[in-house]
């Protein structure tokens, strides 16, 4: 049995022990009468952590007396460091490994902006200072919305929100609030494309509006001839991803612009897929009126594990005069996020920020192209910086025997060392498997990936049993993911 294999509890001996307490700087001459010496100390110490009763109770106030003694672990420092170091590596991250989540951004994070993020003048200041004393981290906010508005081409940002699903909230409620300004109270519907991301009818419904779904074509994009029908004196306005969740640019998002404008609608734009247009494209040229951004992707702040996050949201003209004004909340934001975010423009600085688009879309349309002849790609068309395929093109299915599904891949890859990518998501597919290589991926991480890939196809094929009972080499095998979602176990 491996150290993690094992609770700490079952590593413990009667009269095992692994502290060691500092010893007293003070010598028995110099120690006052109410403190002990360094053997009185060491005593005190050693009579506490061993339980002893009566010694127990003449020490500690009746008020703070369990009613039981503490059962802790007895065990060495040198099984306590391997268990717990053991089970630290149990995780996954980018540090770690390839990590292609698709929709997520997963991209490396420079350890320069951790140091910066750590730094004691930033990490050590109060959010209820006074401003005179912050003026250092009022100007990273500063320099940071202007930042973030000549990539975008937005007015201005508001720092508020910590998460991407908080900034898509305050978004619309921008959104609801010009049409009310304007006395245009019948507009409740916001439209939302059947492949968005599904935080965006989730928040639509938050907040009080209408979800219409407008249906996409063949080729992955929003059917325009299919939106016209649905714009009208009730559209507060449309929620759109750009390039989508299929990766895919939305090609006819000027005409989209005017469509939606015409009828007094706003362009709401989820910047979750922001990566691919970093100083290439502006949602704001595009005609977009309020959009949010994912620090925590786009912007290289680790995310994995539901945190940290920040999700400021922009303006364009229309909007800007009911952009809350603080433009931070009242804790001035996750500071620590922008701090990592403007890091990582000032490191790239307008030069070298154009080359992380490319790069990613690089690695995806690479990937995409060399598995295109293993697994079923729906729309074959050049994507962005991520793709969909939907699942196997051989999955092994014969005689009555079960295939191999998009699940048995994902499970598979872990017991050769990878993530797996995003799976059954978008809906569109019935088997999808969503990839996204973010442009700071080697060649030959990405080659290793295909190859692995490959290798999966080819048992999926010959036998599609090894990848049922996959994983095999990690720390648990498959659990009961239903069971383990509605009933977990938080305790042993």
């Amino acid at each position: 049995m491996k150290y993690y294999d094992k609770l700490i509890f079952e590593l413990s001996h009667p009269g095992r022990t692994g502290y060691s307490l500092p010893s007293c700087s003070l010598s028995a001459a110099e120690t006052p009468g109410n403190v002990q010496s360094s053997a009185e100390t060491d005593n005190t110490a050693a009579r506490l952590f061993s339980g002893e009763q009566s010694f127990v109770r003449e020490s500690v106030p009746n008020h703070l007396l369990r009613e039981s003694i503490l059962e802790l672990p007895e065990v060495s420092e040198v099984d306590v460091v391997r268990h717990y170091t053991n089970l630290s590596q149990m995780n996954f991250g980018v540090d770690t490994g390839f990590y292609p989540l698709g929709s997520c951004t997963m991209k490396y994070n420079p350890k320069i902006n951790e140091e910066i993020a750590s730094h004691p003048l930033f990490a050590g200041l109060h959010p209820l200072q006074p401003d005179e004393t912050v003026k250092g981290a009022r100007e990273v906010i500063e320099g940071l919305d202007a930042a973030l508005a000549a990539i975008t081409g937005m007015k201005h940002f508001t720092f508020l929100p910590c998460a991407g699903a908080h900034g898509e909230l305050t978004g619309l409620m921008l959104m609801r609030e010009y049409h009310l300004a304007r006395n245009d109270n019948a507009r409740t519907k916001v439209i939302v494309p059947d492949s968005a991301h599904g935080t965006n009818p989730a928040s639509a419904a938050v907040c009080g509006l209408q979800i219409v779904e407008v249906k996409s074509g063949a080729d992955g994009l929003v059917d325009v001839e299919a939106l016209k029908p649905l714009l009208g004196p009730d559209v507060a306005g449309i929620m759109m991803t750009n390039p989508n969740t299929l990766g895919l640019f939305e090609r006819q998002i000027g005409e989209i612009a005017e469509l939606v404008h015409e009828c007094g609608g706003l362009l709401y734009y989820d910047g979750a897929n922001m990566n691919p247009l970093l100083g290439k494209v502006r949602p704001g040229d595009m005609g977009f009126d309020i959009m949010h951004l994912n620090l925590h992707k786009t912007f290289s702040t680790p995310h994995g594990g539901g945190g940290p996050g920040s999700g400021p949201v922009g303006v364009g003209e229309r909007v800007l005069p009911y952009l809350n004004i603080p433009r931070t909340s009242g804790f001035h934001g996750n500071f620590g996020v922008m701090l990592r975010a403007y890091a990582y423009i000032l490191m790239l600085g307008k030069q070298h920020i154009k080359m992380a688009g490319p790069l990613a879309t690089l690695s995806a349309n690479y990937i995409k192209e060399s598995l295109k002849d293993c697994f079923k790609l729906p729309i074959a068309s050049v994507c962005k910086h991520e793709f969909v395929f939907d699942g196997l093109i051989n999955d092994g299915a014969r005689d009555g025997k079960a295939g191999a599904t998009t699940l048995d891949v994902a499970k598979r890859l872990l017991d050769y060392g990878f993530h797996a990518p995003t799976i059954y998501f978008p809906l569109l597919f019935h088997q999808a498997l969503m990839i996204e290589p973010t442009e700071t991926e080697s060649l030959e991480t990405l080659d290793e990936f295909i190859a692995v890939m490959k290798k999966i196809a080819a048992e999926a094929a010959e036998d599609p049993d090894i990848l049922h009972g996959a994983p095999h080499n990690a720390p648990i095998g498959r659990p009961d993911e239903t069971s383990a979602a509605r009933n977990p176990i938080l305790k042993a």
